[in-house]
């Protein structure tokens, strides 16, 4: 007897339906609860019931169901609904006339206040914000204009005194020059000593600080103060070293001061000196650049000494004219 021939196919489809078959477990019959297991899950559920929530909990409950009565339409048995569709209103369409193109097809949205303040409270912080910051922006730019200004005339304060002691510098030296010339012209070697190394020019005899001009009075005092400075640490670093007794012929009468031998001359006050201090830095430039004009027929801008009066090719009295 012959064997039936093996299809091919079917033993496909038997290895398909082999690999795709699912395993299904048995059915565990119900476990019918103990009085224990029910006696612990009425207890969780009475103390569910019983606990009292916290107000976090019911903000978050409040807020999921108005979100969703919100999202609800309204049903059309309600009163609302109702009276909508008398003055007719109909579900999908606008509410008002039909003609209006900024007719609502959706409700206001809500918005839930959970603070105590009045309406408008928001918009009027928003405005006292707003005029805050506007103020603050304008005092900071103020301040920064203000700013600018006080450093220009610093600046401007600084260069008027450089030029001010400059122009001390040259009336003195100019000062000096002329009260060492003799009627010829020449340099009187009586009234010399020596060149001082401070100004480059002539040093003159000794005379007392208020008979000297007013105009650089104080170029000198600063000067005499130094130098008080200067012998009173040359004499505290020599003292330990020289006898109180000694007595040099030598030493005039500033070294003896210094020295301590000689009681030193209290420095008087000087008013006129103060009143000229006093002022602007650009008035005292004014009066000695008058005064080298006046006196030396020298032009401080030009930094020239011109021979006459007239002082030809010079352009001006000012700084500008000099630009």
């Amino acid at each position: 007897m012959a064997s039936p021939p093996i299809d091919p196919k079917g033993s496909d489809d038997d290895e398909d339906d082999y690999m795709s078959m699912t395993i299904v477990e048995p059915m565990k019959p119900k476990e019918k609860e103990t009085y224990t297991q029910r006696r612990i899950r009425k207890e969780r559920e009475a103390e569910t019931k019983g606990r009292t929530k916290s107000k976090k909990e019911l903000e978050q409950e409040a807020a999921v169901a108005r979100d969703a009565a919100l999202a609800t339409s309204l049903p059309p048995d309600s009163k609302g609904f109702q009276m909508m569709a008398k003055l007719g209103f109909k579900p999908g369409n606008t509410l008002g006339a039909s003609t209006n193109p900024h007719a609502r097809a959706e409700p206001l949205g809500v918005v839930v206040k959970e603070d105590r303040g009045g309406i408008g409270l928001d918009s009027e912080k928003k405005r006292k914000f707003r005029e805050e910051m506007e103020g603050e922006a304008k005092r900071v730019k103020a301040d920064e204009g203000e700013y600018r200004d006080r450093v220009a005339r610093e600046r401007e304060e600084r260069r008027l005194e450089g030029l001010v002691g400059g122009a001390t510098r040259v009336a003195e030296r100019l000062d000096t020059e002329a009260e060492a010339m003799g009627e010829t012209g020449a340099i009187d070697e009586a009234e010399v000593h020596d060149r001082d190394s401070k100004t480059d020019g002539l040093r003159k005899k000794t005379k007392p600080t208020k008979q000297i001009n007013v105009l650089w009075r104080g170029l000198v005092r600063q000067r005499e103060e130094k130098e008080r400075e200067r012998r009173a640490r040359y004499d505290l670093l020599q003292s330990l070293s020289r006898n109180a007794a000694y007595d040099d012929p030598e030493e005039d009468d500033q070294d003896r001061q210094a020295w301590g031998t000689e009681e030193e001359e209290v420095e008087e006050e000087d008013p006129e000196l103060a009143e000229f201090n006093a002022l602007e830095p650009a008035d005292r430039l004014s009066k000695l650049v008058a005064y080298l004009r006046t006196t030396h027929r020298y032009c401080f801008w030009c930094k020239f000494q011109y021979a006459d009066a007239e002082m030809e090719g010079c352009p001006g009295i000012t700084e500008e004219d000099h630009d």
